[in-house]
């Protein structure tokens, strides 16, 4: 892939002899090294000095381009993973800013993209208890606040899930499917990288789009199971890690495409473009595989590439989550308002280097459907705590065990208890939705929860006793 221009360099003139250019950026020694820029000082002259540097003026209102791809874990190659499985993100992540402690919300598609989609925890939105949940009309999807404002909105998805009617397109002017999707709830038997960049080029070269801000999504499916090997992929191998490596690098193939085509559009150097995924994969972690069901690590980190024209590349440690992905595409988009909407916080400061990055904690939900468990997290510090429903807790030191194979809530009793502590505090704060439909849930109740927000009563007419 074209390298990503980030903008020039600042060149400074003194008394009209002598020049000092800025050094280039410095190439990563290793995979997800952060980039270093360096300015070459000035050289000392006896000529007036040169005016003052200005202060850099705001970013304009970007378009973003969100491009999620199912089951991306968070090893990737420019994080800690050796194998070159997606050669065109890895060079945009050496531009880019890199979380390489990225979260999802939770460990399923149709709990964490509906996250990501309002800034809200699945357990608080009015939802349906079917493992594939649907939503409603009360819940507020971020796309909806920028149509309002006269965004483009556009979306294309590659799984029938995204067709049956679950409310997912809320706030979208265009939604559209890859043509000859089947649904089948146990996997994916479709190839569908090759098509839904079309589709995705197709949509956004509409006329309609002309001289408008857009935001644009695109979900990409092919590293979800079933895992096949693709001729476009060197041969990695044939174990499930193998074959989905293979597919990581068909998808990567196709995302360097639509890319390529962004490139030549004159709104290119307007475009903020952001990387994730849905949720990780387990590879027999934990006697799993697959996802869902359960919120480890495995599961519940993924990849996240945030690129913003301007602003430097860069590596940020520490933890963050999906929640602060809607305020930080507003933010980007300089779209105002709306914040009491979200539970999270804009990255916007971060991206740009104009705040330095705090540790934060990180929760991670998994509410209880048809088929999962309840499963919450808390994330802060070393520790992770997980409940599984409101009385069991499991206790795991992440500096120490990142694995999570050693649960501490015996033997580090003082640490469970502060840990539990800030759970029900962080958790305390954030409002819970029973789900709707009449289904059985998992633990054997019956999902009857409400499908939107009690009305409020009218207020009582005041009675006057004037005489």
């Amino acid at each position: 892939m074209r390298s990503v221009h980030l903008g020039p360099t600042g060149i400074f003139c003194c008394a009209g002899l002598l020049l000092a250019a800025c050094n280039a950026p410095s190439q990563p020694t290793e995979p997800g090294a952060a980039l270093s820029v360096s300015a070459a000082p000035l050289l000392a002259s006896a000529a007036p000095p040169a005016a003052p540097v200005q202060a850099p003026k705001p970013p304009p209102p970007f378009n973003v381009l969100l491009l999620t791809i199912d089951s991306l874990r968070a090893d990737m190659p420019w994080t800690t993973y050796d194998r070159p499985i997606a050669p065109h993100m890895t060079a945009l992540a050496k531009r880019s800013t890199v979380y390489t402690n990225a979260y999802s919300v939770s460990s399923t598609t149709a709990k964490s993209l509906p996250a990501l989609l309002t800034g809200r925890y699945p357990s608080s939105l009015y939802r349906s208890g079917w493992f594939f949940a649907g939503y409603t009309k009360s819940d507020v999807f971020f796309p909806e606040i920028l149509q309002d404002k006269g965004i483009r909105t556009m979306a294309g998805q590659a799984h029938m899930y995204f067709g049956r009617g679950k409310n997912l397109d809320q706030g979208f002017d265009e939604w559209e499917l890859v043509p000859g999707l089947t649904f089948n709830a146990q996997t994916d038997k479709h190839v569908t990288s090759a098509k839904l960049t079309d589709l995705a080029i197709e949509l956004i070269k509409k006329p309609e789009n002309d001289g408008k801000q857009f935001f644009a999504w695109f979900h990409y499916m092919d590293p979800h199971d079933e895992y096949v090997k693709h001729e476009e992929s060197p041969d990695f191998g044939k174990n499930n890690r193998d074959r989905y490596d293979s597919e990581v690098f068909y998808t990567d193939l196709h995302i360097k495409r639509l890319l390529d085509f962004c490139k030549t559009q004159p709104w290119w150097e307007q475009t903020a473009v952001i990387i994730s995924a849905d949720h990780g994969e387990a590879f027999g972690d934990h006697d799993m595989y697959k996802h869902a069901f359960e919120v480890w690590e495995v599961l519940t980190r993924v990849a996240m590439i945030i690129y913003v024209p301007g602003a430097k590349a860069q590596v940020i440690d520490q933890r963050r989550s999906h929640i602060d992905l809607a305020p930080t595409i507003l933010d980007l988009m300089q779209v105002e308002g709306h914040r009491e909407t979200f539970v999270g916080q804009s990255l916007l400061e971060e991206i740009y280097g104009r705040e330095e990055p705090k540790t934060k904690d990180v929760l991670l939900d998994l509410p209880e459907d048809s088929h999962n468990p309840p499963r919450q997290s808390l994330l802060s510090g070393d520790y992770k705590i997980t409940a599984h429903g409101k009385y069991n807790f499991f206790l795991y030191n992440l500096k120490e065990d990142p694995n999570e194979t050693k649960n501490l809530a015996k033997k580090e009793p003082e640490q469970l208890k502060r840990m539990k502590k800030l759970f029900q505090e962080r958790w305390g704060e954030i409002d819970q939705v029973r789900p709707f439909g009449g289904m059985k849930l998992r633990g054997g109740r019956k999902a009857m929860g409400p499908q939107s927000p009690p009305k409020k009563a009218p207020k009582a007419a005041e009675t006057s006793n004037k005489q």
